[in-house]
């Protein structure tokens, strides 16, 4: 089985290459500059390396890329720069996304491919009607406002869950929102949890990038663990310690 990923070289990415790896997959990886991966991903025989900036991608090279993968994942994001935040694309994600899902469409596959998008629990789940204080709304709308990735987040997971919809014969698909994301070396316990179970503004949770990574490659993986969350927004926490 294969899997194509976009923002394999980001710090969650990078985390979920390793683990679909692990788990005996090949890896079709997407990656801008090839040069600064890891000597030992360049040397594996299950990843291929494609050098490419997405949004210069078109659907017909896209439609190339992603036959004969049964799964599209997705950890693109905005650079923490100044310019990666405020600057083109301003919807990378919700471009990126849309472009996937028409160049699956594309490639006519026998069974609908498994897309899995990184999220943020900062977007709520409009289909259960989650709820959120005044004053978290308050946040969120200035974030909307205010820095261009929030919105973009949202329109990316929205696309997914209104214009592709649940009942799609090509593209299914799960959104994994992670909390305040934090790195570690070794995949720990983590819950899921069908929508938030504390603020995001006024009491984040903690999620470790390998655990985001290790989840979203068993979503990949166990078709179990994928018909329970097929077309869900799942919310992942570490599990808290003795210290919170």
């Amino acid at each position: 089985m294969t899997t194509l990923v976009i923002g394999a070289s980001g710090a969650t990415g990078r985390q979920l290459v390793e683990q679909l790896v692990n788990m005996g997959q090949k890896v079709k990886i997407i990656v801008r500059l090839p040069e600064a991966l890891p000597r030992s991903w360049i040397d594996n025989n299950s990843i291929s390396i494609i050098a490419a900036a997405v949004p210069d991608i078109t659907i017909d090279e896209m439609t190339d890329h992603v036959k004969g993968c049964h799964a599209v994942a997705s950890c693109l994001g905005h650079n923490l720069t100044l310019k990666g935040i405020f600057g083109k694309p301003k919807e990378l994600v919700t471009d990126s996304v849309r472009l996937l899902c028409n160049a699956i469409k594309n490639s006519s596959p026998k069974y609908p491919v498994k897309f899995v998008l990184m999220n943020t629990v900062g977007h709520r789940n409009r289909d259960l009607n989650e709820t959120s204080s005044f004053a978290e709304r308050m946040v969120i709308g200035v974030l909307r406002l205010l820095l261009p990735p929030q919105s973009d987040n949202e329109k990316a997971a929205d696309y997914l869950r209104v214009t592709i919809g649940q009942n799609d014969p090509l593209v299914a698909w799960v959104v994994v929102r992670p909390d305040s994301l934090l790195n570690e070396d070794k995949v720990t316990g983590y819950n899921l949890h069908v929508s938030p179970v504390r603020s995001p503004i006024f009491n984040p949770g903690k999620t470790s990038r390998i655990n985001v990574g290790h989840f979203m490659a068993r979503l990949i993986v166990d078709d179990y663990l994928w018909k329970k969350w097929k077309g869900q927004m799942p919310v992942i926490y570490n599990v808290r310690n003795k210290n919170g």
